[in-house]
């Protein structure tokens, strides 16, 4: 178990030591061309590979050109995660991009406009959203 437990406590660690990077680390103007947020790391029990999946706010060719331009630091990442979390051998160094927000915000942007045509219909009575008194 306590295996678990390190191996979670390192991604927590690179998840925070990526993000400070992203911040002021990396010069590649590729990987600024999007808000780019860190949403999940994923170690291998080994710790030799490392997943991190990045959300970036922007169309299909900014995505695509951030993915790149963090793919081509993944060397420079890898070495400042092994000096910086002082590990013998830092782990290898993987994007992928994460859809999930993207996917929520056209749920719920689906789930608006459903709601909007109810009430256009009149098939919700006003006020019936709303939480009973009591």
């Amino acid at each position: 178990m306590a295996q678990g437990r390190r191996v979670e406590r390192v991604a927590a660690l690179i998840r925070k030591e990526v993000s400070q990077l992203l911040i002021s680390g990396i010069r590649d103007e590729r990987v600024h061309q999007g808000m780019v947020s860190i949403t999940n790391v994923e170690v291998a029990g080994d710790l030799q590979h490392c997943k991190i999946f990045v959300s970036v706010f922007g169309d299909n060719e900014a995505q695509g050109q951030v993915l790149e331009g963090l793919q081509a630091a993944s060397g420079f990442l890898r070495g400042e995660l092994g000096r910086r979390l002082q590990m013998r051998r830092a782990p290898e160094v993987k994007f992928q991009l994460d859809r999930g927000l993207e996917r929520g915000t056209t749920v719920l942007g689906l789930l608006n406009r459903l709601e909007d045509e109810r009430q256009e219909r009149g098939e919700i009575p006003p006020g019936s959203d709303e939480l009973p008194d009591g």
